[in-house]
């Protein structure tokens, strides 16, 4: 059912999100809290100058596309096509032989031997020793070799890399900064489980997730790009300079208007607030779709939504399952210990409390100026999950 906007917490979400409109902290945003079966939606904003955010408006995603990829992952080791300790050598040679960096921060040509395989298991948890490394200050050797190679390291931008099997060639042709299994390193190992999710499938990945994922969950709006039919739903992507300077990151008729060579694993996709709640509610359900389709075993689910790395996080509080973010500690913003969910740098938000049976997503147009959630996303999480 559809709830009206009476609960205290849902008006306050809203309130919260006009303010930021008029303040001009974003340009458009669409949310959607549910408590148990009680939904409460809104909008706020524009998509573009002179049209407004509607329900079914889409918003890049970016990270927040990780667990949706991941799913799509763990149906090929419900199958058997996977096994979650199974080195991922058969799928991806290129990644075979491995040689780490002797020191992280040092030369390229200074390695050793890696001392075992990748595995399935090492690209879901995000530690097959490649990545961003939030921790480390210094510039990163082999990201800025990824980088000369002709790959893109920045904001999510579709047009700019290489077909998947060049894309892999040039990451197979570096160093791994850290032994496989060792260390979580963020983004570049969900880019890597997009290849793997294709190849191992036989099929492209947009093909793939759709069959798989899309189609089942009922995620009628989300792909990897938005074709032309569409593009009245979609909206400009906004970006804040260090300076405070605000520009037009994209266009609805940019990176996102034709399909990507490289369909982005980690970053790619673009959906409604619907779509997004129609992926919590598979999760929450145990795996299965609201129609009774059975999209991943209940025993998968679980062990997507378990803590396999952490304590993660400048509060020891975060921890990452398979392709999925956990709280893995109560956070002050209301969340309780075992929530699942996961952000996007791009203006994204989606996490489930299945202590308290809430569900909150945020979308919006402007991307976040770091790593770190913004003000507005903090409150946001705060009104919608009952915290200080």
């Amino acid at each position: 059912m559809r709830a009206g906007a009476d609960d205290p917490r849902s008006a306050a979400v809203a309130a919260l999100l006009d303010r930021a409109v008029t303040d001009g902290r974003v340009h458009g945003a669409a949310w959607l809290v549910a408590r148990g079966d009680d939904v409460v939606t809104g909008t706020a904003g524009e998509a573009a100058p002179g049209r407004a955010v509607r329900q079914d408006t889409l918003f890049r995603l970016s990270s927040t596309t990780k667990p949706v990829v991941a799913a799509a992952a763990l149906t090929l080791v419900d199958d058997g096509t996977l096994g979650l300790d199974a080195p991922v050598d058969r799928w991806l040679p290129e990644l075979a032989g491995r040689r780490v960096l002797a020191d992280p921060a040092g030369p390229l040509d200074a390695t050793v031997p890696a001392e075992r395989p990748i595995t399935v298991r090492d690209v879901l948890e995000s530690r097959i020793g490649l990545g961003f490394d939030f921790t480390s200050e210094g510039p990163d050797p082999v990201l800025a070799a990824l980088a000369a190679g002709g790959l893109h390291v920045g904001p999510p931008a579709p047009q700019a890399d290489p077909d998947p099997d060049t894309w892999l060639a040039v990451v197979g042709g570096v160093p791994l900064a850290e032994q496989p299994g060792t260390r979580w390193r963020y983004h570049l190992p969900m880019q890597v489980l997009g290849v793997l999710v294709a190849r191992a499938a036989g099929a492209p990945l947009p093909q793939v997730l759709r069959a798989r994922v899309l189609d089942p969950v009922g995620m009628t709006g989300t792909g990897f790009h938005v074709p032309a039919d569409q593009r009245h739903r979609f909206g400009r992507q906004w970006a804040t300079g260090p300076g405070g300077d605000v520009t037009v990151h994209d266009e609805p008729d940019g990176q996102w208007a034709r399909p990507p060579a490289f369909p982005d694993g980690g970053a790619g996709l673009v959906a409604t607030v619907d779509d997004v709640h129609a992926f919590a509610r598979v999760l929450r359900a145990g795996g299965t779709a609201d129609d009774g389709t059975r999209v991943l075993a209940a025993g998968t689910v679980e062990a997507m939504l378990s803590p396999h790395v952490g304590p993660l996080g400048d509060d020891g509080r975060g921890a990452w399952g398979l392709g999925i973010g956990l709280c893995r500690l109560d956070m002050p913003d209301g969340r309780r210990a075992g929530t699942y969910g996961w952000d996007g740098g791009l203006g994204s938000t989606w996490w489930t409390d299945p202590v308290q049976d809430v569900v909150a997503v945020l979308l919006t147009t402007d991307a976040w100026t770091s790593p770190e959630p913004s003000p507005l996303f903090q409150a946001f999480w705060s009104a919608a999950f009952g915290g200080a």
